[in-house]
Order: C-alpha cells, then sequence, then structure tokens
C-alpha cells in the first residue's frame, strides 16, 4: 500500500470515526430530552435550551473531525 492510499484511508476513518459518537450523542441527548419532557411538560424552556446547547457540542466534536479529514487529506 503506497502512501497516497494510506492518507485516503486515514482521512476517511478520521471522518468516519469522528462522525459516529456525535451522531449517537444526539440521539441520546433526543431521547433523554423527550422523555423529560413526557414526565414535565411544564419545564418545556428548560429542557430544549440544555439539549440544544448539548447537541451543539456534538455537532461541533464532527466539524473537528471533518476539519482534521481534511488536513490529513490535503496537507499532509
Amino acid at each position: 500500500m503506497d502512501g497516497e492510499a494510506v492518507k485516503f484511508l486515514a482521512a476517511a476513518l478520521a471522518a468516519g470515526l469522528g462522525a459516529i459518537g456525535p451522531g449517537i450523542g444526539v440521539g441520546v441527548l433526543g431521547s433523554g430530552a423527550m422523555g423529560a419532557l413526557g414526565r414535565n411538560p411544564e419545564a418545556r424552556g428548560t429542557i430544549m435550551s440544555n439539549m440544544l446547547i448539548g447537541i451543539a457540542f456534538c455537532e461541533s466534536i464532527a466539524i473537528y473531525a471533518l476539519i482534521t479529514a481534511i488536513v490529513i487529506l490535503f496537507v499532509l
């Protein structure tokens, strides 16, 4: 396997594995928020704002993984 193939494989793994964790995290956050809303609908504002902040942090990790894949592909 030559260096170019290793670079493509590393970029694909960085992007793919870097997106699995945030995807699972967003699913867990959404599930927990919907369960909490079902138990206590009056706390909708607090639950939704905390859920959105958590989702933003999860998505930022996915963006970091994408940037890492781009750096591996084009810079290294």
